[in-house]
């Protein structure tokens, strides 16, 4: 596996394992059950997605990154700040976790364009699915908050 897509598919694992957490510290703040319950299914989903990568990048003879960046864990604790304080603190959740998941959403489908065809592009499209249903189920929670 060369170091370019080494470094492209960890900084993809990072930035999933920044939004997994999110969502488990979302899933501990809000107030509705319901929802607390479905965050806590998209945080399984993701570890998920994860797993899958770390795996695929060790059948490769690669070194998978384990854990996030500086900088996640301070803008998580950031985010918990200013939404802690909001009014309808649930609705600022599920609109800050639509926000990342877009994000990881297009990011995970930059890194497919720039990785040749290889084992690694067939593991990326097999968590493509999975990365586009928990950004549906976010989208749909953030348009119902929204009305």
């Amino acid at each position: 596996m060369s170091l370019d897509i080494q470094h492209l598919c960890n900084g993809l694992i990072r930035r999933s394992i920044e939004l997994r957490a999110l969502y488990r510290h979302a899933a501990d703040q809000v107030s509705e059950p319901g929802l607390r319950t479905v965050l806590d299914e998209e945080a399984q989903s993701l570890a998920l997605v994860i797993a899958e990568l770390q795996a695929q990048m060790r059948s490769h003879d690669g070194t998978p990154a384990t854990r996030s960046r500086m900088i996640g864990a301070a803008r998580q604790r950031f985010d918990a700040l200013l939404t802690r304080n909001m009014p309808r603190s649930d609705d600022a959740w599920i609109r800050l976790l639509a926000r990342n998941e877009q994000a990881l959403l297009r990011i995970f489908e930059r890194v497919l364009s720039r990785v040749a065809p290889s084992e690694m592009t067939t593991a990326l499209n097999r968590q493509l699915p999975r990365l586009q249903s928990i950004h549906l189920d976010m989208h749909s929670l953030a348009k119902a908050v929204s009305h």
